[in-house]
C-alpha cells in the first residue's frame, strides 16, 4: 500500500507541474502608444469657432502636444484632413493642413503657427487643398452633420526628402515603412 501512496503522491506531482507549465504568462506592461491633446477642444469634441472658417478674422491652428513618443523617434508628420468629403466624386478628401520633418525632439506645436512653406526648426508645411500654404480652418457648413476633423501625427525614424511642393501622396508613400507609431485626435464641426 506504501508504494501505491508513493506512485499516487508522484502522479499528483507530474500532473501538477505539467497544469502550471501550461498556465499562460503574465501580461508584460506595454507602454502607452502616441498621444495627440490640444488644450482647444476636448477628443471627439466641438472645435471652437477661433480655429475653423467662422472665425473673426483668419482662423488660427490650435496648440496641439504629444507625449509617450517612441524611442528612434527622428520626425514627425502632421497630416489634418476632413474624411466626412469627397472631392469631385473620388476617394480624395479636403486637407486642411500638412506639416512634416518637425524635429523629434519636439513635444508640441504652438496656436497659430505661421503660413510657412519652412520654419525656423526646419518643419515643412505644404500646400491644402485650397493650395495655400499651411493651416486651412474647418469650414463644413450648416444644415449639416458635423464633420470629424482627423488630426494625425506620425511619428517617424527618418527625416522625409521632400519639400513644401510634396502633395499628400508623395508624404504618404515617403512615410512608407518608416512609421512607429501614430496618434490621432479628433475635432467636431459645422458652421453655425
Amino acid at each position: 500500500m506504501t508504494n501505491f501512496k508513493a506512485l499516487m503522491i508522484a502522479v499528483l506531482m507530474i500532473c501538477t507541474a505539467g497544469a502550471f507549465a501550461q498556465a499562460p504568462a503574465a501580461p508584460t506592461q506595454s507602454k502607452p502608444g502616441l498621444t495627440l491633446t490640444t488644450s482647444a477642444f476636448e477628443d471627439g469634441g466641438i472645435i471652437p469657432n477661433k480655429y475653423t472658417m467662422a472665425a473673426e478674422g483668419t482662423a488660427v491652428s490650435p496648440k496641439l502636444s504629444w507625449d509617450h513618443v517612441p524611442d528612434g523617434t527622428v520626425s514627425f508628420a502632421l497630416i489634418l484632413h476632413d474624411p466626412d468629403t469627397s472631392l469631385a466624386k473620388s476617394t480624395n478628401e479636403v486637407l486642411h493642413w500638412m506639416i512634416f520633418n518637425i524635429p523629434g525632439t519636439a513635444r508640441e506645436l504652438p496656436e497659430g503657427v505661421p503660413a510657412q512653406a519652412t520654419l525656423p526648426d526646419g518643419s515643412i508645411q505644404a500646400l491644402n487643398t485650397r493650395k495655400g500654404v499651411g493651416y486651412m480652418g474647418m469650414g463644413a457648413r450648416a444644415p449639416g452633420p458635423y464633420h470629424h476633423y482627423t488630426f494625425e501625427l506620425f511619428a517617424l525614424d527618418t527625416k522625409l526628402d521632400l519639400g513644401p511642393d510634396a502633395t499628400q501622396a508623395d508624404v504618404m508613400k515617403a512615410m512608407n515603412g518608416h512609421i512607429l507609431m501614430k496618434g490621432v485626435l479628433v475635432g467636431r464641426f459645422h458652421r453655425p
